[in-house]
């Protein structure tokens, strides 16, 4: 093998191992963007998508997608690694592998859209048709030297351009996405009566921007790698020039979306912020190879704008219900950045050189793709409906799909599902039971001097007394720490959802206003003979405070009498942990 295919195929191997990494960031930003109770079922679909779709798209899909190159039609079943089995300067199988990832990218992105009440095995179903048939055939037409690849008008006969994939790619998945999430319907709790939108929040930003961060990470193999080679002065002076306007039009998107929130919600909204790095990345991919990094910055910024717009409108006009918004990011920014190449390309961009043809090629080959993909789409969801059926139950959904799909209590430990007020009551509408918390018994071990100073006391001299206090579960390890410094030894504490006057706090989240949101509080239980109740009630405050809103409550009730069940003692005896 000569340093030509050495290079090459090094070259296209770290960036497939590169855009397989993205599925990783495709898990976190879903997952922190919807709630607990449905993280096992989210990082499932993210995992079997691409398992599911790897092997259909090596059996089926890569052969309609590259059949009729001039290496012949693919099977999959080749032996040998000779020289007749190369595509280009790369061995097949790199070819494959590296196309492969691509694919599962395209499916993936539907997995956002739907999030939180579709059935998992409709799923599989709809991840293995995208990567079997619905993807190959629309990107044969560009990338498989279909019709799309010699289509000219005009001034412009050099085919459409979409180096890596912002429609064939982004697009697809965004569109399939928009498809399915209308067909699926909203999530329960997300439209009042009057059809107004309400805020659901993710239950961790923190692995949202984790999976941005990898995404952007693994857009450096996702673009650059397209060039398929690396081995002369020319893809080396390409491949820089689309490494610096891929990170360029991500960074401009992003404070684009920070500025645009910042004055729109008069706060720099977060998760938005997060999509709009990703418009950026998705809007920059079809031409980042063509336009210099000016045209990039300005991509960059409308796809920043751009992502907003889009995740209101379809929020609040179309009322399709996007958790993560998918269809925003990819979708819609899909396909400006295809559209974006007919402006800005150094050769044939209407804004660079006055010429139209180019433009014209990428509005005729991006309104092709969409049609295409959204009739597919529409024909595989209806049938996956009205058979295995799309949606799971309203009880499953409310629960959480966690457990009645995949068996799991939670993908959080100990952690209690996050329901809506909506969905409470949308749940005593149809008689359906909400689990209760389970209690987590923690023990607290006394000092040496504590135990020491131990006394016996007749339990009729002794009145005993039960605190209750609901707090911040942050806050659990300094009132813990303030219990044990004033002698209390024991206290049982519950996971519980609950909120106080935030539910009057005018806030949003995505565009949406925030109005009543049940949040994740902890309620600690203690009774207390021995020490007086005004001190627990003292160390708890001064452990607690903070002087915002949810510092919490402390509640304190007369108790009449205390069994020990082991010993039999009862009153203040059944309260000493002594031997």
């Amino acid at each position: 093998m000569d340093y030509t295919i050495q290079m090459d195929t090094l070259w296209l191997l770290l960036g497939a191992a590169l855009v397989y990494f993205m599925q990783a960031g495709f898990a976190m930003v879903e997952a922190g963007m919807t709630r607990a109770k449905n993280a096992g079922n989210i990082v499932m679909k993210n995992m079997m998508d691409f398992a599911c779709g790897t092997p259909v798209y090596w059996l089926i899909g890569y052969g309609i997608m590259f059949g009729s190159m001039k290496t012949g039609f693919f099977h999959p079943f080749i032996i040998g690694t000779n020289d007749s089995n190369m595509v280009g300067t790369v061995p097949l199988w790199a070819h494959v592998a590296f196309n492969t990832m691509f694919c599962a990218t395209a499916a993936t992105i539907v997995s956002g859209a739907m999030a939180e009440r579709t059935k998992f095995k409709s799923y599989l179903i709809y991840s293995i048709f995208i990567s079997a048939v619905i993807y190959p055939i629309e990107a044969h037409w560009t990338w498989g030297s279909g019709w799309l690849s010699e289509f000219g008008l005009l001034d412009w006969t050099d085919g459409f351009h979409d180096y890596a994939g912002s429609a064939l790619v982004h697009m697809t998945g965004g569109v399939c996405a928009c498809v399915g999430a209308a067909i699926l319907g909203p999530r329960i709790g997300k439209y009042d009566s009057n059809g107004k939108p309400r805020a659901i929040l993710g239950h961790s930003i923190t692995l949202a921007a984790l999976g941005v961060f990898i995404l952007w990470f693994g857009w450096f193999g996702f673009n650059p790698a397209s060039s398929y080679g690396l081995h002369t002065q020319e893809q080396a002076a390409e491949v820089s020039n689309v490494f610096m306007t891929t990170n360029l039009a991500a960074a401009c998107a992003t404070v684009a979306t920070m500025v645009f929130t910042w004055i729109r919600y008069k706060k720099p909204d977060v998760s938005m912020t997060l999509n709009g790095a990703l418009a950026g990345l998705v809007a920059i991919t079809a031409g980042c190879d063509s336009v210099d990094p000016w045209a990039s910055a300005i991509i960059g910024i409308v796809a920043g704008i751009l992502v907003v717009v889009s995740v209101e409108f379809f929020d609040k006009v179309a009322k399709i219900d996007d958790p993560a918004g998918a269809i925003s990011v990819h979708g819609m920014n899909g396909l400006w950045g295809s559209l974006a190449v007919g402006l800005f390309s150094r050769e044939g961009g209407l804004f660079t050189t006055g010429q139209a043809g180019r433009f014209l090629v990428q509005l005729v080959g991006t309104l092709s793709i969409v049609a295409f993909v959204a009739i597919a789409a529409f024909l595989l969801f209806t049938i996956i409906k009205h058979t295995v059926g799309l949606r799971v139950t309203p009880a499953e959904e409310i629960g959480g799909l966690d457990l009645p799909e995949h068996g799991l209590s939670s993908g959080y430990a100990d952690f209690m599902p996050q329901y809506t007020p909506e969905e409470l009551a949308e749940a005593q509408g149809i008689g359906l039971k909400i689990p209760e918390a389970q209690a987590v018994p923690v023990t607290i071990q006394p000092s040496q001097a504590q135990t020491e100073q131990k006394q016996k006391t007749s339990s009729s001299d002794v009145v005993a007394h039960k605190v209750v206090i609901i707090t911040r579960q942050n806050k659990f390890d300094a009132l813990k720490n303030a219990m044990n410094a004033i002698g209390v030894t024991g206290m049982t504490v519950i996971n519980v959802m609950g909120c106080g006057i935030q539910k009057g706090v005018s806030e949003f989240y995505r565009g949406a206003p925030v109005t009543m949101n049940l949040l994740p509080k902890i309620k600690v239980e203690i009774v207390v003979a021995k020490v007086p109740v005004a001190t627990v009630v003292e160390a708890a405050k001064k452990a607690l405070y903070t002087g915002h809103i949810g510092d919490g409550k402390i509640f304190v009730y007369p108790v009449d009498d205390v069994i020990k069940v082991r010993t039999g003692e009862s009153g203040y005896d059944a309260l000493q942990d002594e031997d």
